[in-house]
């Protein structure tokens, strides 16, 4: 086993080698606008797997898929001999998926802005069910304060004692 970071590192150059190779050596016509979007090493070193997206068509997916896979041989001696790793991993090639899942994604927002419009056009002429104030108020005109006696002495009008002359609660005068 391989520590994690060396392996992680590893995996990045791998990234930049296989994008590199695509971009310069390999001269395939089948080869789309490919972009290299992740790769990842398995902890023993000996399996690197390769995510890519394709720019087109699914007919244009499926030849570039067969190009890397002819290319398959010459990209892992590449990798080999920029590496310097004692076994060279094996390479396989996946289409990533992040663009159909980022289509997927934005299709749902879209549902959901339109089911949001349809429920405040529905809602814009509407009342409530209840009252208009669901909250109870005293049916007479009195305070619901009643049990406070204001004129009570040595007590302020929140039921406060001994105000001073300062006016602070609780002080006595000097």
């Amino acid at each position: 086993m391989v520590d994690a970071a060396r392996a992680r590192k590893l995996a990045d150059r791998i990234q930049q080698i296989v994008a590199e190779m695509l971009e310069r050596r390999i001269k395939d016509p089948r080869l789309g606008f490919v972009t290299v979007t992740d790769t990842r090493i398995t902890n023993d070193l000996r399996d690197a797997t390769v995510y890519y997206t394709v720019y087109g068509s699914d007919g244009e997916r499926a030849e570039t898929a067969a190009a890397l896979e002819s290319a398959k041989g010459v990209i892992r001696s590449e990798v080999g001999r920029k590496t310097g790793v004692r076994h060279t991993p094996s390479i396989t090639f996946v289409m990533d998926s992040l663009m159909e899942n980022a289509a997927h994604i934005d299709d749902l927002l879209a549902q959901a802005r339109a089911k949001d419009a349809e429920v405040a056009r529905a809602a814009q002429g509407a009342s409530p069910a209840g009252d208009a104030n669901p909250y109870r108020e005293p049916d007479s005109g009195e305070d619901e304060d009643d049990d406070l006696d204001e004129d009570e002495p040595g007590l302020d009008v929140h039921g406060a004692a001994g105000d001073g002359e300062d006016g602070r609660p609780g002080r006595p005068s000097s």
